[in-house]
């Protein structure tokens, strides 16, 4: 079942053309709404403004070179190993997440525009790697959901509480999950079942990138950008992630003027 192409068998009743252009149909939904969260969230203005009044105060002069130093360390750090989590349990369950949400995309798109057809034989390792990038989501994504944010630990918040952010992640799992379920319905011959689950699969799927603006799905791309300038900052000496003392001088506009202790 794991080397089973879910794809080239939808070709008989779906033309790999209109698949193609549903995938692109997706692309241009995530990159248009991580564009309008960019412009409603005002994102790019506060990184420049973040970054002019680092420069300002910084205490000395980082070169190119230590830049590209820095940057290559956030991306092996903070994107690839994910090291802005302390808890061990959360890095595993978000990096299992995140490698299965790539490694899925990727075969998916392999298989839609390079192998759509049984006649383009696709080598096993692509659905393969299809199939357990989908299983990585659901373990990562559910062990988060139902163990790890429900630790007060954690969050604290019981499993059945739902915000806006958590659109991300609820449409991740089902996509996967339905993704799953369709491909092994597919495998078994169901029919009509499996066309249901191909049906919540895509709906699925179309909430996932159509709702960017509104989910957590363009954090992913701001967060390299922050811990990049953070890294800056800190090697600029400008970094200061304390909050200004209570009593801070008042022409600053900071702080509260506290009263001398009293003792009864």
């Amino acid at each position: 079942m794991l080397t089973h192409n879910p794809v080239a068998e939808l070709s008989a009743s779906i033309s790999p053309t209109a698949m193609q252009w549903y995938v692109i149909a997706m692309a241009i939904l995530v990159v248009g709404g991580v564009i309008l969260d960019v412009i409603h969230k005002k994102s790019a203005k506060y990184f420049f403004e973040a970054g002019k009044a680092s420069r300002a105060n910084a205490k000395r002069k980082v070169s190119d070179g230590e830049k590209i130093t820095i940057a290559v360390k956030t991306v092996a750090h903070d994107v690839l190993a994910s090291g802005e989590f302390c808890n061990l349990n959360r890095r595993i369950a978000h990096l299992l997440t995140m490698y299965g949400f790539i490694i899925f995309l990727i075969t998916t798109a392999v298989l839609v525009f390079v192998y759509p057809t049984p006649a383009t034989l696709a080598p096993a390792i692509v659905p393969l790697l299809w199939h357990l990038g989908a299983l990585m989501v659901c373990i990562g994504g559910y062990w988060f959901w139902f163990g790890i944010r429900v630790d007060v630990a954690a969050e604290g918040n019981p499993w059945y509480r739902l915000v806006r952010a958590d659109l991300f992640i609820l449409s991740l799992l089902a996509t996967t999950t339905f993704a799953l379920i369709w491909s092994f319905l597919q495998w078994v011959n169901a029919g009509a079942v499996a066309t249901l689950f191909f049906v919540l699969f895509i709906a699925a799927s179309t909430v996932l990138f159509g709702t960017v603006l509104w989910s957590k799905f363009a954090h992913m791309f701001f967060k390299p950008a922050a811990a990049f300038q953070r890294r800056v900052s800190e090697a600029e000496g400008s970094w200061d992630n304390l909050p200004p003392p209570a009593d801070a001088p008042e022409q600053f506009g900071l702080g509260i003027k506290r009263d001398p202790p009293r003792h009864y």
